[in-house]
């Protein structure tokens, strides 16, 4: 037995069905956008076992690109969760068989309510099909499993309807990257366009010293810091020098090193900070990572110190530039 030509066998069963399903979509389709879009509440979804696990997902996709929704099992609906459905809201029902005995329980009430019912299913002469207002067909002709009983294929192709009807409702939207990332704060791209430098830099008990501070007492400033750096300002508090453990480790190479030397002779002078505290995060470490350094000072339009910004913190926080 094969289990590569098994497996591969699956993939051309399931993209078969994908395609001769793409092939059918029809007015069907494009009426239960209609109804979707003029929906004023929820659109709620529901179905049983397997269908029911990709109805959830389908909620739960659509909720996430701009369609408000919620998965609703129909045993959970039969005991009180009815009330959960008002006369604002559109339901779509999924079952292969259209004939899910918890599902068809709960039909008569929907048509009661009053509500658009979509159904997909593969049986428009099934009691969900004689109950829906639109049918979309997933009908498959056979399903992977090689038994041809478990839920395969079908699953598939109804995930598949699921995201295009997510997909296409997006662009009759307008929904864009920026609606997405607001859905998703905790998310990469959420924390790509939401994050800025004023959400992440250090403002308290930074290591600031004056131009006339010894090195050795720079160095004290530095390890207590905790940031590999001093910023140095002068008499004005304008920020002029930053004194890395770089600078230190290269000033310890010159014969005349002194700890009693002023700390700016051996700093990094007019070194690169930034002024504007809502530049996004992302954009920050894009910067840090350009110019090779690890901290980046933020100041005020008088150039005093306000933060710093550490490339641990970006990364901690999970930001990253590409």
């Amino acid at each position: 037995m094969n289990l590569i030509k098994i497996a591969q066998e699956t993939f051309y069963i399931e993209a078969n069905a994908l395609e001769k399903a793409a092939s059918r979509l029809d007015q069907n389709f494009l009426d239960a956008i209609r109804i979707i879009i003029q929906t004023q509440g929820k659109l709620i979804v529901t179905g049983v076992g397997k269908s029911g696990l990709v109805g959830a997902k389908m909620a739960a996709t659509f909720a996430s690109t701009g369609t408000s929704s919620f998965f609703l099992h129909p045993t959970e609906a039969l005991h009180g969760d009815l009330g959960m459905i008002g006369k604002d809201d559109t339901l779509l029902a999924i079952s292969s068989s259209g004939e899910s005995e918890e599902l068809t329980k709960i039909l008569p009430h929907i048509k009661r309510f009053g509500i658009p019912l979509i159904a997909l299913t593969s049986d428009k002469e099934s009691s969900l099909g004689k109950y829906a207002d639109v049918i979309l067909d997933i009908s498959v002709e056979k399903e992977a499993c090689p038994l041809g009983i478990a839920p395969t294929t079908s699953t598939t192709l109804t995930m598949a309807l699921g995201d295009a009807l997510a997909v296409a409702l997006m662009e009759e939207r307008g929904f864009k990257k920026e609606d997405f990332a607001s859905f998703h704060p905790g998310g990469s791209l959420g924390k790509k366009l939401f994050i800025r430098i004023k959400d992440l830099m250090r403002t308290e008990d930074l290591p600031i010293i004056k131009m006339d501070t010894p090195l050795k007492d720079a160095i004290v400033t530095m390890s207590q810091g905790k940031l590999g750096n001093v910023l140095i300002v002068d008499e004005k508090n304008v920020f002029v020098a930053l004194l890395s453990d770089g600078d230190l480790r290269r000033a310890l190479m010159q014969e005349d090193f002194s700890l009693e030397h002023y700390a700016i002779d051996y700093a990094t002078k007019q070194p690169t900070s930034y002024n504007n505290v809502d530049l996004l995060a992302y954009e920050a470490l894009k910067l840090i990572e350009n110019k090779k350094i690890q901290l980046l000072p933020i100041t005020n339009e008088e150039n005093h110190i306000i933060g710093v910004l550490h490339i641990h913190d970006l990364i901690n926080a999970g930001i990253k530039s590409k």
